[in-house]
């Protein structure tokens, strides 16, 4: 094989099968096995350490469990193509970015050499869950109008997000539309009047539900970020609550916090 494997330590006692999936992980992990290239076949494999076929699917299937490679039905085993790291850095919500025409996603995606799109864009409007009313102060006779949408890098989904606004305040305008305008949402708010203040986010790691998985195409194993956030305005009154759900492989949370 062209990939160049170091052989079984006899005397270590690792098992076998993480030996081997040592190995691979190595070389994935320094490029000698480049995204989307294809892992040695199990045959190869076989030969190289002298094992059971059984064995070879062992450690494949660990380097699986990892999210570093997937399995494609009569092609064989790839490592897996990851999109480019978008930084979710504590700026990217800044008015700058909103006045050059351009939400948060696309801003960050384009510099980290990615290219956005967003799909899976869905409107209605819905009486406000108990959660929502409380984080947007409203009643649970309020009507609110939800977003969902999907994002994506390179064409690969990255991140679902539901934002929930008062219907008060968003029905009828160009937030109810699938094509919100340069500078998204936020855009639109201030240009009605309610100019930003300030963003509270909550972030926590978990594994995803099964349609999360399924929306963001991700590999066994793989995490998510949650990420709930809520806009304010100037006179402290809550305009939109964002629930996001970001695969974990392809962001990098990014911080300024002051010292005083």
């Amino acid at each position: 094989m062209d990939l160049i494997l170091p052989g079984l330590d006899p005397e270590s006692d690792r098992p076998v099968f993480k030996q081997m999936a040592d190995h691979l992980r190595e070389a994935i992990e320094h490029g000698r096995l480049a995204p989307g290239a294809k892992v040695p076949s199990e045959a190869t494999l076989m030969a190289h350490y002298g094992v059971a076929r059984m064995t070879v699917r062992s450690a494949l299937q660990l380097l699986q469990s990892e999210g570093l490679t997937v399995a494609e039905h009569g092609r064989g085993v790839f490592v897996r193509s990851r999109p480019p790291v978008r930084r979710l850095a504590s700026d990217r919500f800044a008015r700058r970015h909103r006045q050059r025409g351009k939400a948060a996603f696309i801003v960050e995606t384009e510099e980290s050499g990615g290219k956005p799109s967003v799909d899976s864009i869905r409107i209605t409007e819905m009486d406000a869950s108990a959660d929502v009313a409380k984080r947007l102060g409203l009643t649970a006779q309020d009507k609110i109008l939800v977003r969902s949408r999907r994002y994506l890098i390179n064409g690969h989904p990255v991140e679902t997000a539901v934002s929930y606004l008062p219907a008060a305040i968003a029905s009828g305008t160009r937030i109810a539309e699938p094509d919100t305008g340069p500078g998204g949402i936020y855009a639109r708010l201030e240009e009605m009047g309610y100019r930003l203040d300030h963003f509270d986010e909550e972030i926590k790691a978990r594994m995803p539900l099964r349609e999360e998985a399924r929306a963001l195409k991700l590999a066994p194993g793989t995490p998510v970020f949650h990420l709930i956030r809520t806009a304010f305005t100037e006179d402290g009154r809550a305009v939109e609550v964002c629930d996001t759900v970001m695969s974990s492989d392809a962001y990098v949370l990014a911080y300024q916090l002051p010292a005083r």
